[in-house]
């Protein structure tokens, strides 16, 4: 059971590291006072360097705790109080060896003076030290864990919102085109197996993403039909280990099979590329697109979730890694996208 002198002695000295650190540094430092009061001509220099050395290493631990009793845990201290300790720290040792020890009653006051404030200033600034740099880790690691949760979030509503989209879909054709039914439904059975199975990890292999999205792309000529025409060029891996966060190009490919088949022409055309260089993934979907006639509205309200989560996941997996540019241009709408190879 903890008694108040025990707990306020660990408030004082901290965890027993640090007075065994303390103890092992008095070594090296009573050596060095040891010079230097032989140097100024104190008698009895090694009583008084051991004294001095005592004194020192109880004025760090009266410094950290004096600091601990000033620190508020909900923030840090400023940069300015940092600068600040530390040059009267520096001022503090220029004056030890300026000052002479030998004089009236006042020199020999103001000479022990900066020899208080040192050890006192130090352990204070050790103290103030540490606390911002744990700090600022509770602060990334909060960061960090809202960023997982939110990217969590983001990734687990992908497979419901493909899903809503392709509901729909089927739902037109089982009225227009019930024969095509049977085999989309096989089709969409292995996009759901590897969108709600295969995309636990942050990062998958790029061979599997495309694999997906030749799927999708298969499910996608069957549902449209003749009317479809597609060019798609992926280019061969250099390497089997390049990976890519999942289900971040379906997006694309699927707003550009989605808003084509608004456009008025006969067919609809869908150009997909996929190339690396270097270290970059190279992406690129181009589709029909056509804008609405005055009075005329086709955004549902759904509109954009694809699209505005997949610039939050690029924000939050590739930040700085990336370069995201949509044109609309006369008759085509068309998305590039550039990410750091993993």
């Amino acid at each position: 059971m903890n008694t108040p002198q025990s707990h306020w002695l660990t408030s004082f000295f901290g965890k027993q590291l640090y007075i065994y650190l303390s103890l092992l540094f008095s070594v090296p430092l009573f050596l060095m006072i040891e010079v230097y009061v032989r140097n100024v001509g104190i008698h009895e220099d090694e009583a008084t360097a051991s004294a001095i050395t005592f004194l020192f290493v109880i004025g760090v631990f009266t410094g950290r705790y004096l600091s601990q009793l000033w620190i508020s845990h909900q923030k840090p201290i400023d940069n300015e109080y940092v600068i600040a300790m530390i040059l009267l720290i520096i001022g503090c040792i220029i004056a030890v060896f300026v000052l002479p020890f030998q004089g009236n009653r006042l020199i020999k006051f103001l000479f022990w003076i900066p020899l208080v404030f040192i050890p006192l200033l130090l352990g204070g600034l050790i103290k103030v030290v540490r606390h911002n740099v744990q700090f600022q880790l509770r602060e990334a690691q909060t960061s960090a864990a809202h960023s997982k949760s939110e990217l969590q979030l983001l990734q687990s509503q992908l497979s419901p919102h493909f899903l809503f989209n392709t509901l729909n879909n089927l739902y037109g054709l089982s009225i227009t085109q019930h024969e095509k039914i049977p085999p989309l439904l096989l089709k969409l059975a292995d996009l759901l197996r590897y969108s709600v199975y295969d995309t636990k990890e942050v990062f998958v292999p790029l061979k599997d993403e495309l694999t997906y999205i030749n799927n999708y792309i298969d499910f996608e000529k069957i549902r449209i039909g003749e009317r479809l025409m597609l060019t798609g060029a992926f280019e061969s891996l250099p390497r089997p280990d390049i990976k890519i966060a999942p289900m971040l190009l379906i997006v694309f490919i699927e707003n550009a099979f989605k808003h084509s088949k608004n456009t008025a022409e006969e067919h609809i055309f869908v150009e997909i590329t996929l190339k690396t260089w270097a270290d970059s993934i190279l992406f690129s979907v181009k589709n029909s697109f056509s804008l609405p006639q005055e009075g005329e509205n086709v955004i549902d309200k759904h509109s954009g979730f694809g699209l505005a989560s997949i610039r939050k996941r690029l924000e939050l997996l590739y930040p700085n890694e990336h370069e995201l540019k949509i044109e609309e241009t006369e008759g085509f709408y068309q998305v590039m996208l550039q990410l750091k190879m993993k």
